[in-house]
């Protein structure tokens, strides 16, 4: 009878083992995906206390452009993209809306692009723009200033011209360095910063 108990009590508790549910083999850990770091624009190693560089080339008038030429005066040298374009046409607008207002403050402006004298031209004729506009077609200016670099417009990243707006003072030294220009209310902008 003790036997029968035995063999009885053996039975269920191999039952009981069997019935164990099964451990899970552990899986692979998941590799972390890297986050991939967000595009950012070239941007000018020129800042504020540096030298402004000399620059000097002509306008759309064919006339000669020399740096020294503003020695012991404000000075906007603003770089832009394209003429007849939106955003910079918008920009141009604003300073030139404001144009009278900066020079009360002793402030001259002037537009550097890679455009020709020819199409300088045509945007200052088109929009009746006061102010002279570099023609900087052998990027002498562009490069000396670093305004030459990777960008992204809409979604489609490529080397080209940043817009970029350095406020020069009397002795020839950059006060401001603006890479992100507010084109609507660009001479307000400049007006702001130079506590005018």
């Amino acid at each position: 009878m003790a036997t029968t108990k035995k063999t009885v009590a053996k039975k269920a508790a191999r039952g009981k083992k069997a019935a164990a549910p099964a451990r899970k083999a552990a899986l692979p850990a998941k590799k972390s995906a890297a986050k991939k770091e967000p595009f950012r624009n070239h941007i000018t190693r020129l800042k504020a206390g540096d030298k402004a560089p000399a620059f000097k080339g002509v306008d759309q008038d064919g006339k000669l452009i020399n740096a020294t030429a503003f020695k012991g005066r404000k000075l906007v040298l603003y770089f832009y993209p394209q003429d007849l374009t939106p955003t910079c046409t918008v920009q141009a607008c604003n300073l030139r809306d404001h144009f009278t207002a900066l020079q009360q403050k002793g402030i001259e402006v002037i537009g550097v692009s890679e455009d020709d004298a020819a199409k300088h031209k045509k945007f200052e004729t088109k929009h009746q723009l006061p102010f002279r506009l570099l023609a900087d077609t052998d990027h002498a200016a562009i490069k000396a200033y670093d305004v030459w670099g990777a960008k992204q417009f809409m979604g489609k990243i490529y080397d080209g011209l940043l817009r970029t707006t350095f406020l020069i003072n009397e002795k020839g030294v950059i006060d401001h360095v603006i890479t992100k220009p507010d084109t609507k209310n660009h001479a307000q902008e400049i007006l702001n910063l130079w506590g005018l």
